[in-house]
């Protein structure tokens, strides 16, 4: 009997001896790793996000949706709640890119057509080249140009240029919010996401600087809502003192571009990918949230651009003044709260 739990004693040693060479101890001699492999960059190896699956929605059937409001989001990343999505450690457009690239993921052409007016029908919407995704994103090459002493060029190749998703500041959110009457539960389900990218007009810059490349002659740039402007500017000298600045008009400026989707993605789809990329925390590394909680737990800042409503408005469409469509976007939000909350008496 003795020699029996001798031998389990033995085992159990043992095993526990492999179990920390595995692993960064704080002995003080020196711990070898294989050749073969890369010493770990840490005290333990992180292999919680890389091993997670996704975990599925609750079923709907469609007669159990008693509600359903479609709502598009707009997530600006220049928020300090949203600087997560653009880590370069791990920056989410990069994530998306790469995921294209290697076939994870389908890219879908945003362009309205005569059966997709609003060009995010998944339905009716063609599936994006990978070329055309990285033209859309600024080129996938560049002209190189070879000189000589004399500063003449003398050849020219392209070259290969690496994508940094870090000019995409924004993103674009289709939703629905569905009350399951068979669970009882009003929970927000995300369609599509799409990266926003600002088309590039030849001539746009000098129009809109006077011509000489990032302001005008004096100084301003009248596209910066944090610029100063001149002294004896028309705003100062109107008769409205009191009036608030207004943005300049197509006619002195040029017209005004603005962002759109560069593609749009299938959400469902994502989450087999965005399940087991790691987010970075602020406050703590060790929270094992990932891209796909981020999203699934609402952990973001977000404003609503649109609802959907049979003229197809959008809210820009119905309000001019920017601190009145963020004022409808919140109102849109408290309606949505509130349906659910008059559904119960207490």
């Amino acid at each position: 009997m003795k020699k029996i739990v001798l031998s389990i004693a033995c085992t159990v040693l043992a095993l526990a001896t492999v179990a920390q060479d595995a692993n960064l101890t704080n002995s003080t001699k020196p711990t070898r790793t294989p050749a073969d492999e890369p010493p770990i960059d840490g005290y333990y190896k992180n292999t919680d996000i890389e091993n997670r699956k996704v975990i599925p929605y609750s079923p709907i059937r469609q007669t159990d949706v008693f509600y359903r409001k479609r709502v598009w989001r707009e997530v600006d990343l220049r928020e300090k709640m949203n600087q997560i999505f653009a880590s370069p450690k791990a920056r989410l457009m990069d994530i998306i890119v790469t995921a294209i690239q290697a076939g994870e993921l389908t890219a879908y052409d945003p362009t309205p057509t005569a059966d997709n007016p609003t060009g995010d029908n998944f339905e009716k919407m063609q599936i994006l080249p990978i070329d055309q995704v990285m033209a859309r994103l600024g080129g996938d090459s560049v002209l190189v140009e070879q000189f000589n002493e004399n500063n003449e060029v003398i050849s020219s190749k392209y070259e290969s240029r690496a994508f940094s998703g870090e000019n995409v500041i924004k993103f674009r959110i289709k939703e629905d919010w569905i009350f399951d009457k068979q669970r009882s539960v009003f929970e927000p389900r995300i369609v599509g996401i799409a990266p926003l990218i600002t088309p590039q007009i030849p001539g746009m810059e000098n129009v809109a600087t006077g011509g000489s490349g990032t302001t005008n002659d004096s100084g301003y740039d009248p596209f910066d809502p944090f610029a100063v402007k001149p002294e004896g500017s028309a705003s100062e000298n109107s008769t409205t003192p009191d009036k608030a600045p207004s943005l300049p008009t197509t006619d002195a400026f040029g017209p005004a571009v603005d962002a759109t989707p560069a593609f749009w993605i299938y959400f469902p789809e994502a989450r087999h990918v965005l399940v087991n990329k790691e987010a970075m925390n602020r406050h703590n590394a060790a929270t094992g949230l990932s891209y796909d909680d981020i999203f699934i737990k609402r952990l973001f800042s977000s404003y609503i651009i649109k609802q959907d409503n049979p003229e197809d408005l959008r809210i820009k469409d119905y309000i001019q003044d920017d601190v009145e469509r963020l004022l409808e976007s919140e109102r849109i939000k408290k309606v949505i709260m509130d349906w659910e909350q008059d559904l119960w008496s207490y």
